[in-house]
Protein backbone atom coordinates (compact mmCIF):
# COMPACT_ATOMS: atom_id res chain seq x y z
CA UNK A 1 0.00 0.00 0.00
CA UNK A 2 1.33 3.41 -0.95
CA UNK A 3 1.70 5.85 1.91
CA UNK A 4 -0.01 8.61 -0.08
CA UNK A 5 -2.97 6.41 -1.02
CA UNK A 6 -6.48 7.84 -0.63
CA UNK A 7 -8.57 6.15 2.05
CA UNK A 8 -12.00 7.78 1.87
CA UNK A 9 -14.48 8.51 -0.91
CA UNK A 10 -16.26 11.82 -1.26
CA UNK A 11 -18.45 13.49 -3.93
CA UNK A 12 -16.72 15.99 -6.19
CA UNK A 13 -18.32 19.39 -5.57
CA UNK A 14 -17.87 22.34 -7.91
CA UNK A 15 -18.91 25.13 -5.54
CA UNK A 16 -19.91 26.03 -1.99
CA UNK A 17 -23.63 26.01 -2.78
CA UNK A 18 -23.44 22.33 -3.71
CA UNK A 19 -21.66 21.56 -0.41
CA UNK A 20 -24.10 23.52 1.77
CA UNK A 21 -27.18 21.96 0.15
CA UNK A 22 -25.66 18.48 0.32
CA UNK A 23 -24.93 18.63 4.06
CA UNK A 24 -28.26 20.35 4.82
CA UNK A 25 -30.03 17.39 3.25
CA UNK A 26 -27.79 14.60 4.59
CA UNK A 27 -27.26 16.00 8.11
CA UNK A 28 -30.38 18.15 8.43
CA UNK A 29 -30.86 17.65 12.20
CA UNK A 30 -27.15 17.63 13.12
CA UNK A 31 -25.76 20.61 15.00
CA UNK A 32 -23.79 22.83 12.61
CA UNK A 33 -22.94 25.66 15.02
CA UNK A 34 -22.93 26.05 18.80
CA UNK A 35 -23.53 29.66 19.85
CA UNK A 36 -23.09 31.06 23.34
CA UNK A 37 -25.28 33.85 24.63
CA UNK A 38 -24.10 35.48 27.87
CA UNK A 39 -26.31 37.86 29.82
CA UNK A 40 -24.83 38.78 33.17
CA UNK A 41 -24.15 35.57 35.06
CA UNK A 42 -26.53 33.56 32.89
CA UNK A 43 -25.18 31.60 29.90
CA UNK A 44 -27.41 30.04 27.27
CA UNK A 45 -26.42 27.91 24.30
CA UNK A 46 -28.08 27.93 20.90
CA UNK A 47 -27.65 24.88 18.69
CA UNK A 48 -28.04 25.73 15.02
CA UNK A 49 -28.77 22.69 12.87
CA UNK A 50 -27.74 22.40 9.23
CA UNK A 51 -31.35 23.08 8.29
CA UNK A 52 -31.29 26.24 10.44
CA UNK A 53 -28.04 27.36 8.80
CA UNK A 54 -29.38 26.91 5.27
CA UNK A 55 -32.57 28.76 6.22
CA UNK A 56 -30.58 31.65 7.72
CA UNK A 57 -28.39 31.76 4.60
CA UNK A 58 -31.33 31.83 2.21
CA UNK A 59 -33.22 34.38 4.32
CA UNK A 60 -30.23 36.71 4.61
CA UNK A 61 -29.50 36.27 0.91
CA UNK A 62 -33.11 37.08 -0.01
CA UNK A 63 -32.88 40.17 2.22
CA UNK A 64 -29.68 41.35 0.50
CA UNK A 65 -31.20 40.80 -2.94
CA UNK A 66 -34.37 42.59 -1.86
CA UNK A 67 -32.24 45.57 -0.85
CA UNK A 68 -30.72 45.64 -4.34
CA UNK A 69 -27.37 44.27 -3.18
CA UNK A 70 -27.11 41.34 -5.58
CA UNK A 71 -24.08 41.28 -7.92
CA UNK A 72 -22.09 43.28 -5.34
CA UNK A 73 -18.68 42.85 -3.78
CA UNK A 74 -19.17 42.37 -0.04
CA UNK A 75 -16.41 42.90 2.54
CA UNK A 76 -16.64 41.24 5.98
CA UNK A 77 -14.71 42.32 9.06
CA UNK A 78 -15.06 41.34 12.70
CA UNK A 79 -14.26 38.66 15.24
CA UNK A 80 -14.88 34.94 14.73
CA UNK A 81 -18.62 34.39 15.16
CA UNK A 82 -21.65 32.80 13.51
CA UNK A 83 -22.68 35.99 11.72
CA UNK A 84 -19.27 36.19 10.05
CA UNK A 85 -19.64 32.69 8.59
CA UNK A 86 -23.28 33.39 7.69
CA UNK A 87 -22.25 36.53 5.77
CA UNK A 88 -19.38 34.69 4.05
CA UNK A 89 -21.51 31.73 2.94
CA UNK A 90 -24.47 33.88 1.91
CA UNK A 91 -22.25 35.98 -0.35
CA UNK A 92 -20.92 32.85 -2.05
CA UNK A 93 -24.36 31.25 -2.42
CA UNK A 94 -25.55 34.48 -4.04
CA UNK A 95 -22.77 34.20 -6.67
CA UNK A 96 -21.33 37.46 -5.33
CA UNK A 97 -17.74 38.31 -4.43
CA UNK A 98 -16.64 38.13 -0.78
CA UNK A 99 -13.71 40.12 0.62
CA UNK A 100 -12.57 39.03 4.13
CA UNK A 101 -10.72 41.84 5.93
CA UNK A 102 -8.32 41.63 8.87
CA UNK A 103 -9.76 43.38 11.93
CA UNK A 104 -6.24 43.43 13.44
CA UNK A 105 -4.97 46.02 10.96
CA UNK A 106 -4.79 49.71 11.77
CA UNK A 107 -7.56 52.05 10.63
CA UNK A 108 -5.41 53.39 7.78
CA UNK A 109 -4.53 49.84 6.66
CA UNK A 110 -8.19 48.76 6.72
CA UNK A 111 -9.15 51.81 4.66
CA UNK A 112 -6.30 51.07 2.21
CA UNK A 113 -7.43 47.43 1.98
CA UNK A 114 -10.97 48.58 1.16
CA UNK A 115 -9.68 50.93 -1.52
CA UNK A 116 -7.50 48.20 -3.05
CA UNK A 117 -10.30 45.61 -3.17
CA UNK A 118 -13.20 48.05 -3.85
CA UNK A 119 -16.18 46.42 -2.07
CA UNK A 120 -19.66 47.95 -2.49
CA UNK A 121 -20.95 46.67 0.88
CA UNK A 122 -19.27 46.08 4.23
CA UNK A 123 -20.61 43.81 6.97
CA UNK A 124 -18.95 44.43 10.35
CA UNK A 125 -19.40 43.93 14.09
CA UNK A 126 -19.15 46.11 17.19
CA UNK A 127 -15.45 45.32 17.71
CA UNK A 128 -14.57 47.50 14.68
CA UNK A 129 -17.52 49.91 14.77
CA UNK A 130 -15.42 52.98 15.62
CA UNK A 131 -12.96 52.23 12.80
CA UNK A 132 -15.78 51.76 10.29
CA UNK A 133 -17.43 55.01 11.43
CA UNK A 134 -14.18 56.92 10.84
CA UNK A 135 -13.73 55.34 7.41
CA UNK A 136 -17.30 56.26 6.53
CA UNK A 137 -16.71 59.87 7.61
CA UNK A 138 -13.49 60.05 5.55
CA UNK A 139 -15.62 59.23 2.48
CA UNK A 140 -12.60 57.93 0.52
CA UNK A 141 -14.06 54.49 -0.33
CA UNK A 142 -16.78 53.40 -2.73
CA UNK A 143 -18.81 51.57 -0.07
CA UNK A 144 -22.53 52.12 -0.62
CA UNK A 145 -23.98 50.08 2.24
CA UNK A 146 -22.94 49.45 5.85
CA UNK A 147 -24.45 46.45 7.67
CA UNK A 148 -23.73 45.67 11.33
CA UNK A 149 -23.82 42.19 12.88
CA UNK A 150 -24.94 43.82 16.14
CA UNK A 151 -28.00 46.02 16.66
CA UNK A 152 -27.13 49.74 16.56
CA UNK A 153 -29.10 52.91 15.88
CA UNK A 154 -26.79 54.11 13.09
CA UNK A 155 -26.56 51.09 10.79
CA UNK A 156 -28.71 48.47 9.13
CA UNK A 157 -28.90 45.37 11.31
CA UNK A 158 -28.00 42.00 9.77
CA UNK A 159 -30.96 40.24 11.40
CA UNK A 160 -33.43 42.89 10.26
CA UNK A 161 -32.31 42.21 6.68
CA UNK A 162 -32.57 38.48 7.36
CA UNK A 163 -36.14 38.92 8.67
CA UNK A 164 -37.13 40.92 5.57
CA UNK A 165 -35.69 38.15 3.43
CA UNK A 166 -37.68 35.55 5.35
CA UNK A 167 -40.92 37.44 4.67
CA UNK A 168 -40.01 37.75 1.02
CA UNK A 169 -39.38 34.02 0.71
CA UNK A 170 -42.59 33.20 2.54
CA UNK A 171 -44.45 35.23 -0.08
CA UNK A 172 -42.89 33.03 -2.78
CA UNK A 173 -39.72 34.90 -3.78
CA UNK A 174 -37.09 32.33 -4.81
CA UNK A 175 -34.67 34.70 -6.57
CA UNK A 176 -31.74 34.07 -4.20
CA UNK A 177 -32.23 30.30 -4.02
CA UNK A 178 -32.44 30.03 -7.81
CA UNK A 179 -29.15 31.82 -8.44
CA UNK A 180 -26.81 29.79 -10.62
CA UNK A 181 -23.23 29.68 -9.43
CA UNK A 182 -20.39 30.41 -11.81
CA UNK A 183 -17.91 28.05 -10.15
CA UNK A 184 -14.89 29.36 -12.03
CA UNK A 185 -15.22 33.13 -11.69
CA UNK A 186 -13.38 35.12 -8.98
CA UNK A 187 -15.58 34.68 -5.89
CA UNK A 188 -13.22 35.49 -3.00
CA UNK A 189 -10.64 38.26 -2.85
CA UNK A 190 -8.33 37.60 0.07
CA UNK A 191 -5.25 39.46 1.20
CA UNK A 192 -1.92 37.72 1.71
CA UNK A 193 -0.01 38.31 4.95
CA UNK A 194 1.67 41.67 5.31
CA UNK A 195 0.66 45.27 5.74
CA UNK A 196 -1.99 46.64 3.39
CA UNK A 197 0.71 48.34 1.33
CA UNK A 198 2.74 45.17 0.68
CA UNK A 199 0.10 42.42 0.67
CA UNK A 200 -1.36 41.14 -2.57
CA UNK A 201 -4.99 40.22 -3.24
CA UNK A 202 -5.55 36.58 -4.19
CA UNK A 203 -8.47 35.73 -6.49
CA UNK A 204 -10.09 32.39 -5.63
CA UNK A 205 -13.00 30.76 -7.40
CA UNK A 206 -15.62 28.62 -5.69
CA UNK A 207 -14.18 25.65 -7.59
CA UNK A 208 -10.73 26.39 -6.09
CA UNK A 209 -12.14 26.23 -2.56
CA UNK A 210 -14.53 23.30 -3.15
CA UNK A 211 -11.77 21.27 -4.82
CA UNK A 212 -9.47 21.81 -1.82
CA UNK A 213 -12.20 20.73 0.61
CA UNK A 214 -13.04 17.58 -1.38
CA UNK A 215 -9.38 16.63 -1.76
CA UNK A 216 -8.88 16.75 2.01
CA UNK A 217 -11.80 14.35 2.45
CA UNK A 218 -9.89 11.68 0.57
CA UNK A 219 -7.22 11.27 3.26
CA UNK A 220 -8.26 12.81 6.60
CA UNK A 221 -10.32 11.13 9.31
CA UNK A 222 -12.91 13.74 10.28
CA UNK A 223 -16.37 12.55 11.35
CA UNK A 224 -19.93 13.89 11.45
CA UNK A 225 -19.82 13.54 15.24
CA UNK A 226 -16.85 15.91 15.59
CA UNK A 227 -16.89 19.34 17.23
CA UNK A 228 -14.41 21.96 16.03
CA UNK A 229 -13.30 25.16 17.77
CA UNK A 230 -12.95 27.92 15.15
CA UNK A 231 -9.91 29.65 16.58
CA UNK A 232 -8.06 30.62 13.40
CA UNK A 233 -8.96 34.12 12.14
CA UNK A 234 -11.78 33.75 9.62
CA UNK A 235 -10.41 36.45 7.30
CA UNK A 236 -7.56 34.04 6.55
CA UNK A 237 -8.24 31.19 4.09
CA UNK A 238 -6.94 28.65 6.61
CA UNK A 239 -9.69 29.81 8.98
CA UNK A 240 -12.63 30.23 6.59
CA UNK A 241 -11.90 27.18 4.41
CA UNK A 242 -11.31 25.23 7.65
CA UNK A 243 -14.85 26.00 8.88
CA UNK A 244 -16.33 25.10 5.47
CA UNK A 245 -14.32 21.88 5.59
CA UNK A 246 -15.77 20.97 9.00
CA UNK A 247 -19.24 21.95 7.73
CA UNK A 248 -18.82 19.63 4.73
CA UNK A 249 -18.51 16.66 7.09
CA UNK A 250 -21.78 17.38 8.88
CA UNK A 251 -19.73 18.23 12.00
CA UNK A 252 -20.25 21.09 14.47
CA UNK A 253 -18.32 24.32 14.99
CA UNK A 254 -18.11 26.42 18.16
CA UNK A 255 -16.45 29.81 18.57
CA UNK A 256 -13.76 30.54 21.21
CA UNK A 257 -13.92 33.28 23.84
CA UNK A 258 -10.23 34.13 23.33
CA UNK A 259 -6.73 32.75 23.76
CA UNK A 260 -6.95 32.64 27.57
CA UNK A 261 -10.10 30.52 27.47
CA UNK A 262 -9.05 27.79 25.04
CA UNK A 263 -8.72 25.04 27.67
CA UNK A 264 -12.10 26.06 29.11
CA UNK A 265 -13.73 26.15 25.66
CA UNK A 266 -12.33 22.73 24.71
CA UNK A 267 -14.12 21.24 27.71
CA UNK A 268 -17.23 23.45 27.46
CA UNK A 269 -18.05 22.39 23.89
CA UNK A 270 -16.62 18.86 23.96
CA UNK A 271 -14.16 19.74 21.21
CA UNK A 272 -12.80 16.69 19.39
CA UNK A 273 -10.88 18.34 16.53
CA UNK A 274 -8.77 21.45 16.53
CA UNK A 275 -7.23 23.30 13.58
CA UNK A 276 -4.47 25.65 14.67
CA UNK A 277 -1.10 27.22 14.05
CA UNK A 278 2.12 25.78 15.57
CA UNK A 279 2.54 28.56 18.16
CA UNK A 280 -0.84 27.72 19.67
CA UNK A 281 -0.44 23.94 19.40
CA UNK A 282 3.03 24.12 20.97
CA UNK A 283 1.69 26.34 23.75
CA UNK A 284 -1.00 23.75 24.54
CA UNK A 285 1.62 21.02 24.70
CA UNK A 286 3.94 23.10 26.90
CA UNK A 287 1.15 23.59 29.45
CA UNK A 288 0.50 19.85 29.52
CA UNK A 289 4.15 18.96 30.07
CA UNK A 290 4.49 21.69 32.70
CA UNK A 291 1.57 20.22 34.65
CA UNK A 292 3.07 16.72 34.37
CA UNK A 293 6.39 18.09 35.67
CA UNK A 294 4.63 19.90 38.53
CA UNK A 295 3.06 16.63 39.64
CA UNK A 296 6.44 14.89 39.48
CA UNK A 297 5.20 12.39 36.89
CA UNK A 298 7.54 13.13 33.98
CA UNK A 299 9.55 9.91 34.39
CA UNK A 300 6.43 7.76 34.79
CA UNK A 301 4.74 9.28 31.75
CA UNK A 302 7.86 8.74 29.62
CA UNK A 303 7.91 5.05 30.61
CA UNK A 304 4.19 4.70 29.85
CA UNK A 305 4.70 6.32 26.43
CA UNK A 306 7.24 3.66 25.48
CA UNK A 307 4.92 0.87 26.66
CA UNK A 308 1.81 2.22 24.92
CA UNK A 309 3.75 2.66 21.67
CA UNK A 310 3.74 -1.17 21.60
CA UNK A 311 -0.04 -1.29 22.18
CA UNK A 312 -1.35 1.97 20.63
CA UNK A 313 -5.07 1.30 21.25
CA UNK A 314 -4.47 1.71 25.02
CA UNK A 315 -3.09 5.26 24.76
CA UNK A 316 -6.31 7.21 25.32
CA UNK A 317 -7.24 5.07 28.31
CA UNK A 318 -3.78 5.21 29.91
CA UNK A 319 -3.38 8.95 29.34
CA UNK A 320 -7.00 9.89 30.09
CA UNK A 321 -6.06 12.25 33.00
CA UNK A 322 -3.81 14.21 30.59
CA UNK A 323 -6.37 14.25 27.76
CA UNK A 324 -8.95 15.46 30.31
CA UNK A 325 -6.89 18.64 30.73
CA UNK A 326 -7.80 19.39 27.09
CA UNK A 327 -11.50 18.74 27.61
CA UNK A 328 -11.40 14.95 27.46
CA UNK A 329 -12.61 14.51 23.86
CA UNK A 330 -9.81 16.00 21.78
CA UNK A 331 -8.64 13.29 19.35
CA UNK A 332 -7.27 15.13 16.32
CA UNK A 333 -5.18 18.29 15.80
CA UNK A 334 -4.36 19.78 12.41
CA UNK A 335 -1.36 22.13 12.48
CA UNK A 336 -0.48 24.39 9.58
CA UNK A 337 0.79 27.83 8.49
CA UNK A 338 4.34 27.14 9.74
CA UNK A 339 6.64 24.31 10.85
CA UNK A 340 5.64 22.40 13.99
CA UNK A 341 8.17 21.42 16.66
CA UNK A 342 9.05 17.75 16.10
CA UNK A 343 8.88 16.94 19.83
CA UNK A 344 5.36 18.38 20.04
CA UNK A 345 4.28 16.25 17.04
CA UNK A 346 5.77 13.15 18.70
CA UNK A 347 4.42 14.06 22.14
CA UNK A 348 0.77 14.50 21.14
CA UNK A 349 0.77 11.33 19.01
CA UNK A 350 2.26 9.35 21.89
CA UNK A 351 -0.44 10.63 24.26
CA UNK A 352 -3.19 9.35 21.96
CA UNK A 353 -4.10 12.64 20.31
CA UNK A 354 -3.34 12.32 16.62
CA UNK A 355 -1.60 15.35 15.21
CA UNK A 356 -1.34 15.98 11.50
CA UNK A 357 0.95 18.57 10.01
CA UNK A 358 -0.18 20.21 6.81
CA UNK A 359 1.09 22.83 4.43
CA UNK A 360 -0.60 25.44 2.32
CA UNK A 361 -0.75 29.04 1.23
CA UNK A 362 -3.53 31.51 0.49
CA UNK A 363 -2.79 31.15 -3.23
CA UNK A 364 -3.77 27.45 -3.03
CA UNK A 365 -7.11 27.80 -1.23
CA UNK A 366 -5.05 26.98 1.04
CA UNK A 367 -4.07 23.29 1.49
CA UNK A 368 -1.37 21.78 -0.74
CA UNK A 369 -0.13 18.83 1.31
CA UNK A 370 -0.71 17.03 4.59
CA UNK A 371 0.05 13.90 6.50
CA UNK A 372 -2.85 11.52 6.13
CA UNK A 373 -5.02 9.38 8.40
CA UNK A 374 -2.58 6.46 8.29
CA UNK A 375 0.88 7.79 7.56
CA UNK A 376 2.95 10.59 9.03
CA UNK A 377 6.58 11.34 9.66
CA UNK A 378 8.11 13.66 12.22
CA UNK A 379 8.99 17.02 10.65
CA UNK A 380 7.21 16.26 7.37
CA UNK A 381 4.19 17.97 5.80
CA UNK A 382 3.11 14.63 4.34
CA UNK A 383 2.00 14.22 0.74
CA UNK A 384 0.20 16.37 -1.84
CA UNK A 385 -3.58 16.21 -1.38
CA UNK A 386 -5.65 14.42 -4.01
CA UNK A 387 -5.45 16.01 -7.44
CA UNK A 388 -2.51 18.27 -6.58
CA UNK A 389 0.94 17.84 -8.12
CA UNK A 390 4.18 19.17 -6.65
CA UNK A 391 7.78 19.23 -7.81
CA UNK A 392 11.08 20.64 -6.60
CA UNK A 393 12.74 23.18 -8.89
CA UNK A 394 16.45 24.04 -9.08
CA UNK A 395 17.60 21.43 -6.56
CA UNK A 396 20.94 21.86 -4.83
CA UNK A 397 23.33 19.02 -3.93
CA UNK A 398 21.06 18.08 -0.98
CA UNK A 399 17.96 17.85 -3.16
CA UNK A 400 16.59 21.11 -1.74
CA UNK A 401 14.87 23.51 -4.12
CA UNK A 402 11.76 25.62 -4.52
CA UNK A 403 8.43 23.83 -4.12
CA UNK A 404 6.10 24.32 -7.10
CA UNK A 405 2.41 23.39 -7.23
CA UNK A 406 -0.23 22.54 -9.82
CA UNK A 407 -3.90 21.74 -9.20
CA UNK A 408 -7.47 23.02 -9.30
CA UNK A 409 -6.98 24.60 -5.89
CA UNK A 410 -4.41 27.05 -7.30
CA UNK A 411 -5.69 30.62 -7.49
CA UNK A 412 -6.92 32.38 -10.61
CA UNK A 413 -4.20 34.97 -10.03
CA UNK A 414 -3.52 38.18 -8.13
CA UNK A 415 -6.15 40.89 -8.42
CA UNK A 416 -5.03 43.72 -10.73
CA UNK A 417 -1.34 42.80 -10.39
CA UNK A 418 0.04 41.37 -13.63
CA UNK A 419 3.66 41.80 -12.55
CA UNK A 420 3.10 39.61 -9.49
CA UNK A 421 1.32 37.02 -11.65
CA UNK A 422 4.30 36.85 -14.00
CA UNK A 423 6.62 36.27 -11.05
CA UNK A 424 4.62 33.48 -9.39
CA UNK A 425 3.72 31.32 -12.39
CA UNK A 426 6.19 29.49 -14.62
CA UNK A 427 5.69 29.39 -18.38
CA UNK A 428 4.29 25.87 -18.15
CA UNK A 429 1.76 26.76 -15.45
CA UNK A 430 3.44 25.76 -12.18
CA UNK A 431 2.90 28.08 -9.22
CA UNK A 432 6.02 28.93 -7.23
CA UNK A 433 5.43 28.79 -3.47
CA UNK A 434 8.57 30.63 -2.35
CA UNK A 435 9.24 27.74 0.06
CA UNK A 436 12.32 25.52 -0.08
CA UNK A 437 11.75 21.80 0.30
CA UNK A 438 12.93 18.29 -0.48
CA UNK A 439 11.10 14.99 -0.94
CA UNK A 440 12.47 11.87 0.77
CA UNK A 441 12.56 8.36 -0.82
CA UNK A 442 9.16 7.49 0.73
CA UNK A 443 7.52 10.55 -0.84
CA UNK A 444 7.24 12.65 2.32
CA UNK A 445 7.76 16.38 1.73
CA UNK A 446 9.94 18.41 4.10
CA UNK A 447 9.98 22.21 4.15
CA UNK A 448 13.40 23.66 4.99
CA UNK A 449 12.50 27.36 4.99
CA UNK A 450 11.39 30.36 2.98
CA UNK A 451 13.45 31.14 -0.10
CA UNK A 452 13.54 34.84 0.79
CA UNK A 453 14.70 34.08 4.36
CA UNK A 454 17.83 32.14 3.38
CA UNK A 455 21.01 33.80 4.64
CA UNK A 456 23.84 33.53 2.09
CA UNK A 457 27.33 33.94 3.53
CA UNK A 458 30.35 35.25 1.66
CA UNK A 459 31.75 31.71 1.41
CA UNK A 460 28.59 30.68 -0.49
CA UNK A 461 27.12 28.65 2.38
CA UNK A 462 23.33 28.83 2.82
CA UNK A 463 21.76 29.06 6.26
CA UNK A 464 18.07 28.28 6.79
CA UNK A 465 16.99 30.36 9.82
CA UNK A 466 14.05 28.08 10.65
CA UNK A 467 16.41 25.14 11.26
CA UNK A 468 18.31 27.01 13.99
CA UNK A 469 15.18 28.63 15.44
CA UNK A 470 13.69 25.18 16.04
CA UNK A 471 16.70 24.26 18.18
CA UNK A 472 16.72 27.53 20.15
CA UNK A 473 12.96 27.43 20.75
CA UNK A 474 13.42 24.21 22.72
CA UNK A 475 15.25 26.17 25.46
CA UNK A 476 12.66 26.62 28.26
CA UNK A 477 13.64 30.31 28.64
CA UNK A 478 12.59 30.97 25.04
CA UNK A 479 9.08 31.70 23.85
CA UNK A 480 10.07 32.49 20.25
CA UNK A 481 13.14 33.40 18.24
CA UNK A 482 14.20 34.86 14.91
CA UNK A 483 17.55 34.17 13.24
CA UNK A 484 18.85 36.77 10.80
CA UNK A 485 22.04 38.00 9.21
CA UNK A 486 23.46 41.25 10.55
CA UNK A 487 25.54 42.95 7.82
CA UNK A 488 29.20 43.44 8.71
CA UNK A 489 31.68 44.67 6.09
CA UNK A 490 30.89 42.49 3.07
CA UNK A 491 29.59 39.48 5.01
CA UNK A 492 26.89 38.53 7.54
CA UNK A 493 27.10 37.96 11.30
CA UNK A 494 24.58 35.25 12.21
CA UNK A 495 22.36 36.79 14.88
CA UNK A 496 19.29 35.85 16.85
CA UNK A 497 16.54 37.82 18.54
CA UNK A 498 14.83 35.95 21.38
CA UNK A 499 11.56 36.67 23.14
CA UNK A 500 11.70 35.40 26.71
CA UNK A 501 9.02 33.14 28.16
CA UNK A 502 8.28 35.51 31.02
CA UNK A 503 6.10 32.99 32.83
CA UNK A 504 9.01 30.53 32.93
CA UNK A 505 11.56 33.22 33.87
CA UNK A 506 9.43 34.44 36.78
CA UNK A 507 8.82 30.91 37.96
CA UNK A 508 12.42 29.67 37.76
CA UNK A 509 14.39 32.90 38.34
CA UNK A 510 12.22 35.23 40.47
CA UNK A 511 13.69 38.71 41.07
CA UNK A 512 16.84 37.96 39.04
CA UNK A 513 18.40 40.72 36.98
CA UNK A 514 17.69 40.14 33.28
CA UNK A 515 21.35 40.69 32.40
CA UNK A 516 22.02 37.44 34.28
CA UNK A 517 19.22 35.71 32.39
CA UNK A 518 20.89 36.87 29.17
CA UNK A 519 24.11 35.16 30.29
CA UNK A 520 22.26 31.92 31.13
CA UNK A 521 20.60 32.00 27.71
CA UNK A 522 23.88 32.73 25.94
CA UNK A 523 25.45 29.67 27.58
CA UNK A 524 22.57 27.52 26.27
CA UNK A 525 23.00 28.96 22.77
CA UNK A 526 26.73 28.21 22.87
CA UNK A 527 25.82 24.58 23.67
CA UNK A 528 23.63 24.54 20.54
CA UNK A 529 26.47 26.06 18.51
CA UNK A 530 28.66 23.07 19.38
CA UNK A 531 26.16 20.76 17.64
CA UNK A 532 26.31 22.78 14.40
CA UNK A 533 28.92 23.37 11.66
CA UNK A 534 31.00 26.46 12.51
CA UNK A 535 29.47 28.56 9.71
CA UNK A 536 26.06 28.16 11.43
CA UNK A 537 27.29 29.45 14.82
CA UNK A 538 25.13 32.18 16.35
CA UNK A 539 27.46 35.04 17.21
CA UNK A 540 25.10 37.79 18.31
CA UNK A 541 22.17 37.72 20.75
CA UNK A 542 19.35 40.25 21.22
CA UNK A 543 16.67 39.63 23.84
CA UNK A 544 13.23 41.07 24.47
CA UNK A 545 10.20 40.57 26.70
CA UNK A 546 7.89 41.89 23.98
CA UNK A 547 5.97 40.00 21.30
CA UNK A 548 7.37 39.88 17.78
CA UNK A 549 5.53 41.73 15.02
CA UNK A 550 3.29 39.04 13.52
CA UNK A 551 0.71 38.13 10.92
CA UNK A 552 -2.71 36.99 12.11
CA UNK A 553 -1.62 33.37 11.68
CA UNK A 554 1.19 34.04 14.18
CA UNK A 555 4.06 34.13 11.67
CA UNK A 556 6.85 36.57 12.52
CA UNK A 557 7.08 39.45 10.06
CA UNK A 558 10.82 39.11 9.58
CA UNK A 559 11.26 42.08 7.28
CA UNK A 560 9.54 44.44 9.72
CA UNK A 561 11.45 43.02 12.70
CA UNK A 562 14.82 43.39 10.91
CA UNK A 563 13.89 46.91 9.79
CA UNK A 564 13.08 47.82 13.41
CA UNK A 565 16.39 46.34 14.62
CA UNK A 566 18.34 48.30 12.01
CA UNK A 567 16.64 51.53 13.11
CA UNK A 568 17.73 50.85 16.70
CA UNK A 569 21.37 50.14 15.81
Amino acid sequence: MKKDEYFFEYPDFNNIKEIVYYVAQKYSSHTAFILKNKKGKETNYIYKTFTDFLEDTNNFGAGLFGAGLNDKKIAIIGKNRYEWILSFTTTLLGNMVVIPLDKGLTEIEIENSINKSTPDVIIFDESVKETIENIKKNNKTQIQEYICMDKTEEYKYLYDILDEGKKSRESGNKEFENVEIDSNKPSELCFTSGTSSTSKIVMLSQRNIAFDICAMHATEDFRDTDVNLAFLPLHHTFGSTGVLFILSYGAATAFPDGLRYIAQNLKEYGVSVFIGVPLLVESMYKKLTKEIEKQGKTKLINIMRKLTNLIPFTKRKVFKPIIDQLGGKLRLIISGAAGLDKDVWKGFNELGIKIIQGYGLTEASPVVAAENAKYGKKGSIGFPIKGVDVKILNKNELGIGELAVKGENVMLGYYEDEEANKNIFTEDGWMLTGDLAYIDPEGFIFITGRKKNVIVLKNGKNIYPEEIETLVNKIPLVKESMVFGLPKADDMVLSIKVQYDIEYVNEKYPNVDFSKIDLILWERIKEINKTLPTYKYIKNLITTKDEFIKTTTAKIKRYEEIKKLQQNV
